[in-house]
């Protein structure tokens, strides 16, 4: 199960990599921009990761979906948060983000397998 955990974040990071050294300034901007959003502001961290989350799953983007997932574990949100949170995308995305659901219940349980082999 956490094969699942380990060859996202590599393949994430082989490209991001891949992606930032041919210095595309917009690009560069871009990645900055999303990084800076995700700070500490007026609304919390968690806060924004889930509120990341649930855009992600309306969105309907796998990889968005375990980035935010991963973040939201590793800051010490509970199962049960996300869910909340996955409820909201799914009332608001409607029964098409479903397959997207089970997804994320994957990932979040591969998070979980992946903790418990440390």
């Amino acid at each position: 199960m956490s094969d699942l955990v380990n060859d996202f974040n590599a393949y994430r990071e082989r490209m991001n990599a891949e992606i930032l050294a041919d210095n595309n300034k917009i690009i560069k901007r871009i990645f900055n921009l999303d990084t800076n959003a995700y700070a500490e502001g007026a609304l919390d961290v968690k806060t924004k990761e889930l509120l990341g989350l649930v855009a992600s799953t309306v969105l309907r983007c796998d990889d968005c979906i375990k980035y935010h997932l991963s973040t939201s574990y590793e800051l010490g949100l509970s199962k049960e948060q996300v869910v909340e949170a996955l409820g909201i995308a799914t009332l608001v995305g409607g029964t098409i983000v479903i397959p997207h659901l089970r997804k994320a219940y994957e990932f979040w349980d591969a998070l979980e397998a992946q903790q418990l082999e440390k």
